[in-house]
């Protein structure tokens, strides 16, 4: 069948001359003279190099006197399928390599198929657009310089292979040597601890009394030296420390610099476990004292995880992985300290990489819920909002509770996607309850820290409530003084443009941070949140106020709202309204409920 003719001249007429850059020789097979007859004339207008054959057996002869570089190729000829002489040509070493483009009448996907199967590298049916021809024709030819281009460069590397190869043994021993100590600190690096341990290992199965220990060392908030004061004076301060601990080491024990701010120190052939601890306490005392940097006065304290040797160690990855545990361990504890390993604290990290493992199935498999804890006006003695509050329903452990998960979550990232959908389930309920007639009703909802550094939060806040078509003044969003003050500056423009929406913002656990009156006045902030723990001491006789008084006279001086969380006695709420407290909450009142509790509880609008 013959292109259309029309199409062609038309398409020509827009074409410029483009000559290949190298290979342009191109043998077209094809039993139909008129087709043979167009297709070279277009490609020789393009600037290609053309030969024809009218059949199968003529294309092998051809093929064989001289290669070309493509080789075009109808199927269906009357002497031989162009089929089986794709077969020959890919079974001749001579020209397998040669591409093979097929030109068919035939569309059934099973012809193409077996047309790839054979070695073909593209198929155009018939009849053909000569766009789509010369676009492949040019693709394939240029493949093909490349093949042969990269053929030439291995020819040339390997000619050059046997006179370089003693400058890359050489250059080997180099990167060797490299390879085995860290380039800031020239500490051992973690390739060279590996095979130290492997050693104690080979050891310790040969003589049963032999001990060693691996003290593995994370500088506690190093990260802030780094953030506050540059890199810089970071590498200089980890250069300074290195030298500290080698002066405290014994001339056979090993330390290591085996990631950003983690060392590793390994003490062999130990005649008491004692040592190990010894020495631990002697890190600890040491860097008690400042390090100078390039002017700054630097503090800096370490946690520190112990492994003591033991016949059951086969694999040093598993010392290390033990040591940095009771590591993290030290860290959890109120870090500055050491902790030797146990196998306790392994069973604990795997339950929490289970749980990790849960909790990403439970964030796409939603099997989250939100409850509702009420907070009540103490004044009008009514219920006034609610705070949302995420749980997760286990198919098989059942309720977890957030302190479990949430840390993890935190850890992991999957904090934003979790607090993004309890944002819109919250909104969505609290519309459902408008809808219900209690429109003065509000929703506190939590924001985590990461959620603070996400672009898309705005966007997300304004899509939600689009959505839900709430008023913004019914929602209030509560963050933690210790994550506001994460970035100061970022809080503060993304604070600024939730104000402007009229979204209210509460500082949660107020008085548990690390927040200053100067800095807490820079924020558009409309509530205060009392933490549970001032609640705790409070009695009927208001003696053990703590705080509560300070906090109370701070928001009235900035106009402020007060909430009082974890109010779980009379006494307690008698003091708080003594006081001229807002807004309550607490198991006194309800603990936090699921989505139909909390319905029936506003319907029956309890007072107390």
């Amino acid at each position: 069948m013959t292109p259309n003719s029309p199409h062609i001249d038309v398409f020509l007429k827009c074409q410029t001359k483009q000559l290949p850059s190298t290979l342009n020789e191109i043998l077209i097979v094809d039993d139909t003279i008129e087709n043979l007859r167009v297709l070279s004339s277009i490609l020789i207008e393009q600037g290609y190099k053309v030969r024809k054959a009218t059949g199968g057996k003529m294309a092998l002869k051809v093929v064989e006197t001289l290669p070309p570089d493509l080789i075009m190729l109808d199927i269906m000829m009357a002497d031989m399928s162009g089929y089986e002489v794709c077969k020959q040509l890919k079974e001749n070493p001579r020209t397998a390599d040669i591409p093979v483009i097929f030109l068919s009448a035939l569309d059934d996907i099973f012809d193409k198929v077996k047309g790839f199967e054979i070695g073909g590298v593209d198929y155009i049916s018939k009849p053909f657009q000569i766009e789509e021809v010369l676009v492949r024709v040019k693709n394939h030819l240029s493949l093909r310089a490349a093949q042969r281009e990269i053929y030439q460069l291995n020819a040339q590397l390997e000619q050059r292979v046997e006179e370089r190869t003693q400058q890359l043994q050489k250059a080997n021993r180099r990167l060797q040597e490299l390879a085995l100590y860290d380039a800031l600190t020239r500490l051992a690096n973690r390739n060279l601890l590996i095979e130290q341990l492997k050693q104690c290992l080979t050891f310790s199965k040969r003589d049963e009394t032999y001990q060693f220990a691996l003290l593995f060392l994370d500088c506690d908030r190093f990260k802030i030296i780094n953030d506050s004061l540059g890199h810089l004076v970071g590498d200089l301060l980890l250069q300074k420390i290195s030298q500290a601990l080698q002066d405290v080491l014994g001339k056979n024990d090993l330390i290591a610099r085996v990631g950003g701010d983690e060392f590793a120190i390994l003490l062999p052939n130990l005649s008491k476990f004692e040592q190990a601890t010894e020495l631990a306490q002697r890190i600890l005392n040491l860097l008690k004292k400042p390090f100078y940097c390039n002017n700054q006065e630097i503090f800096i304290n370490v946690s520190i995880g112990i492994v003591l040797s033991h016949l059951d160690y086969k694999d040093p990855q598993n010392i290390i992985r033990d040591a940095d545990m009771a590591m993290y361990k030290a860290k959890s504890l109120g870090r500055g300290q050491y902790q030797i390993f146990t196998p306790g604290m392994y069973e604990i990290a795997k339950k929490l990489l289970v749980l990790q493992t849960d909790l990403y199935r439970a964030v796409k498999q939603q099997e989250f819920v939100v409850y509702y804890q009420p907070i009540i006006d103490l004044k009008q003695n009514k219920i006034t909002g609610f705070e949302a509050l995420i749980r997760w329903i286990h198919p098989k452990k059942g309720m977890i509770s957030p302190g479990e998960f949430i840390p993890i979550a935190e850890e992991t990232g999957l904090i934003c996607e979790i607090g993004s959908w309890v944002m819109k389930e919250a909104c969505r309920q609290l519309a459902q309850w408008h809808q219900q007639g209690f429109t003065d009703l509000k929703i506190y909802i939590n924001l985590a820290a990461q959620q603070l550094n996400k672009k898309s939060l705005i966007t997300e806040i304004d899509e939600i409530l689009r959505e839900t078509q709430l008023n913004t003044s019914s929602v209030k969003l509560e963050i933690t003084e210790s994550s506001m003050m994460q970035d100061l500056q970022t809080t503060q423009v993304l604070l600024g443009e939730l104000w402007k929406r009229g979204i209210k913002l509460s500082i949660d656990d107020f008085g548990t941070g690390y927040s200053s009156l100067s800095q807490l006045q820079n924020f558009p902030v409309n509530t205060l949140k009392i933490d549970r723990s001032f609640m705790k001491n409070v009695d009927k006789n208001g003696k053990n106020l703590g705080l509560i008084p300070v906090i109370l006279s701070i928001a009235e001086v900035m106009t402020m709202d007060v909430v009082a969380e974890g109010i779980e006695t009379t006494e307690q709420l008698e003091q708080l309204r003594k006081l001229g407290c807002h807004f309550g909450q607490g198991f006194l009142f309800a603990k936090p409920l699921n989505a139909e509790a909390a319905t029936q509880l506003i319907h029956e609008n309890p007072r107390w």
